[in-house]
């Protein structure tokens, strides 16, 4: 019986092969052995949001996954939307708002926030805009901060003009 199971996944654009325990959290294998760190680990539950990541496009406690769960997954974390500029208009809203205090929920929160903003067809209601980041806990901001910058890049992609389609 082996003590390793081997796993091919995608982490941040980035095609990765390698041995894991069968029992180890993706949150240690991001963090411990890729070295991205902006994942956090909070409760270990699943229910601060601090370990937010996007799995296959969908929002995911990565304490409460396994790394083995992730084989042939697409894993995209902070570090990698940061990267690639999903997350700019919600970084500098954050910034512009103060939503930022000790930042240890920031990313999990951008994350549950950029969701929402995808997912949306139209701007999301300040409730809604609560609701969807309800499990993500922040002691320092008291979340208004938060909700008006959210609220902020809501409003601007409502302001774009919507591109046109072909017949």
């Amino acid at each position: 019986m082996s003590d390793t199971l081997s796993i091919t996944l995608t982490v941040n654009g980035e095609r990765i092969s390698t041995q894991v325990p069968p029992r180890l959290p993706l949150i240690d294998l991001l963090r411990e052995t890729l070295g991205l760190t902006g994942t956090h680990l909070g409760c270990a539950q699943g229910v601060c949001g601090a370990c937010t990541v996007r799995v296959d496009g969908e929002t995911a406690r990565s304490c409460l996954m396994l790394a083995a769960q992730a084989d042939g997954c697409q894993i995209d974390t902070v570090e990698g939307l940061t990267d690639s500029g999903a997350l700019a208009a919600l970084q500098d809203a954050f910034h512009r708002h103060n939503a930022v205090q000790c930042g240890y929920c920031t990313p999990g929160i951008l994350l549950a926030a950029a969701e929402l903003l995808d997912q949306a067809e139209n701007p999301p209601t300040r409730d809604e805009i609560r609701d969807h980041i309800s499990g993500n806990y922040c002691r320092c901001t008291g979340y208004q901060s938060v909700v008006d910058a959210i609220a902020e890049v809501a409003g601007s992609r409502a302001a774009r003009p919507k591109p046109e389609t072909a017949p």
